[in-house]
């Protein structure tokens, strides 16, 4: 029991330290709190989680074959990714600046979860990253440790995702119209780089 427990909360602080770092997810969960709200930027962060689960399971089941098409099809992982950050990117600078509603809407929020499942999954640093962090510090001996594990990198991912989105969902009011145009503008430019520097790798 205490065995579980502790793989458990070493998966939670695996969790938090793969969805830490400011990336495309960041930015657009940072970006979407603030327009749509609270409940959108949760649901692209919760997309990411369930990314971050999922391949966190290949890497602790030991899923060799999973991993070793994932590595071979990495210059196409890495197109997709790029044009997706490349799009994301576009709608990011042509967006109108306009004052943030005082109750936002949320919208599509499945397509929210979907996008970053979807951008998370695509890109091959955060996967190899994962799969690294996971072989390296899990420490598991058994299907019952390795689900544990997943389970606790899931919920750390998510535990991030609510603090950076609900942080950012408190200082909603005092952020202006101009304070949004100039967030979309360097998110479309952050992002736009990331997705040419991508397809860059790929094509190299």
């Amino acid at each position: 029991m205490l065995d579980d427990i502790g793989i458990f909360w070493r998966g939670v602080v695996l969790g938090v330290i793969i969805a830490a770092p400011v990336g495309p997810i960041g930015l657009l969960c940072i970006r979407r709190s603030l327009e749509r709200g609270l409940a959108t930027g949760l649901a692209t962060g919760l997309g990411a989680a369930l990314a971050d689960a999922f391949f966190s399971g290949i890497a602790a089941f030991g899923i060799t074959a999973v991993l070793n098409v994932i590595t071979q099809n990495m210059p196409l992982l890495q197109v997709v990714g790029g044009l997706f950050l490349l799009i994301v990117a576009g709608h990011s600078l042509t967006r109108e600046p306009k004052p943030l509603a005082a109750e936002p809407v949320a919208g599509n929020l499945p397509a929210a979860v979907f996008s970053g499942l979807f951008l998370t999954a695509t890109n091959p640093v955060t996967i190899l990253g994962m799969s690294t962090l996971v072989v390296g510090f899990g420490n598991t001996k058994g299907p019952v440790e390795d689900g544990t594990l997943v389970a606790g990198i899931f919920i750390g991912s998510l535990l991030w995702w609510m603090f950076l989105c609900g942080g950012v969902t408190l200082l909603r009011s005092r952020v202006t119209g101009r304070t949004v145009h100039w967030i979309n503008i360097g998110t479309g430019l952050i992002l736009g780089a990331l997705g040419l520097y991508t397809l860059g790798t790929a094509l190299v």
